[in-house]
């Protein structure tokens, strides 16, 4: 039994020994190689001028054995002049069409343009800056507006009537009683029950000062409207300009705004209190 311990040890010894010879012979051989291609090199030296287009192959044969150096010639197919060039221009006009497609997609508004357009036509600056969502805030302001300069304008065209018919009326009233031939424009404006005697209202000052007052009180916001309409104009052709000058503007996801309910406890000092708290975030 010790003697088939003994074999079964040196069997289990000389395995150990044959790896760490195979390892060392592996690790080994790479810088054999290149000593023997040196000393190639060195013996003969037409080795040296081996053609660019040559890779160098060691053929290894079994060792021990013959470790020879041969350079291996790659075959090239080179391709003609004029289909190298076609190549050439087909893969230009590829990239220049493919730049002209991705300029195109790229739209940076010109602030100038939008000044004119919104100039020359009200929300046409904001179609031009392609933001349609504010073409209804635009045409609804003019036409808020417009509608305010003609009520306004018509209202005071009638108290202006009423009032100059009743001066006239009064003059000639008082200069012959028997005057009766009164116009309607200012008999509009008295009840059902006055209209049965004019008299009694031509000459009254009261009443001529409150036709008056009705006349200038349209007149000054029919005067109001129409500036009002007038900056408006000025307002649309501002924020077109702004909109082509800021189009590319990075807005960081950090700017927000919160509106929240807050709760101040009560204090030796103050008492409870309940608000609103409204932060921003820049």
């Amino acid at each position: 039994m010790k003697k088939e311990r003994s074999v079964l040890r040196k069997i289990k010894f000389n395995r150990i020994i044959l790896c760490w010879i195979w390892l060392a012979a592996i690790y080994s051989l790479p810088s054999y190689a290149q000593e023997i291609e040196q000393s190639i090199r060195e013996t003969d030296p037409e080795m040296d001028m081996v053609p660019t287009d040559t890779i160098p192959v060691l053929l290894l044969d079994s060792i021990p054995g013959e470790i020879i150096f041969q350079p291996v010639e790659i075959e090239e197919t080179a391709l003609p002049d004029s289909v190298s060039q076609e190549a050439i221009l087909v893969a230009d006009s590829v990239f220049l069409k493919e730049g002209l497609e991705i300029d195109k997609k790229i739209f940076k508004p010109n602030s100038t343009k939008a000044v004119i357009y919104s100039a020359i036509v009200p929300g046409l600056g904001q179609i031009y800056n392609r933001k349609y969502w504010k073409l209804p805030l635009v045409y609804g302001g003019f036409m808020g507006f417009i509608y305010a300069i003609t009520w306004n304008n018509q209202t005071y065209q009638d108290y202006y009537q009423a009032y100059t018919d009743i001066m006239e009326d009064s003059q000639r009233y008082t200069a012959d009683e028997n005057y009766n031939d009164f116009h309607d424009s200012w008999l509009d404006y008295l009840s059902r029950a006055n209209r049965g005697n004019p008299e009694n209202w031509v000459n009254n000052t009261n009443f001529q000062d409150q036709l008056k007052r009705k006349k200038d009180y349209f007149r000054r916001y029919r005067d109001l409207s129409i500036i009002l309409t007038v900056g408006f104009y000025f307002i649309c052709m501002l924020d077109a300009y702004v909109d082509a000058e800021l189009f590319n503007f990075d807005i960081s996801q950090d700017l927000s705004m919160r509106v929240e309910p807050i709760v101040v406890p009560q204090t030796g000092y103050t008492p409870r209190m309940i608000g609103m708290n409204w932060s921003i975030t820049f």
